[in-house]
């Protein structure tokens, strides 16, 4: 995942601290954080099958 959607996920964190988010920007980071989570994923499936 590129840094820069990891800084966003980040980013939309420190701002739900502040207050809350708006529609738009919780559907944003439920997005960025699938995408992140399944790159994960499969980074793990792929380390798995060089045991």
């Amino acid at each position: 995942m590129e840094k820069i959607k990891i800084d966003r996920i980040n980013e939309l964190g420190r701002i739900a601290k502040e207050r809350e988010l708006t529609a738009e920007e919780l559907e944003e980071r439920k997005a960025l954080r699938e995408e992140y989570l399944n790159e994960v994923r499969r980074q793990l499936r792929g380390e798995e099958g060089k045991k």
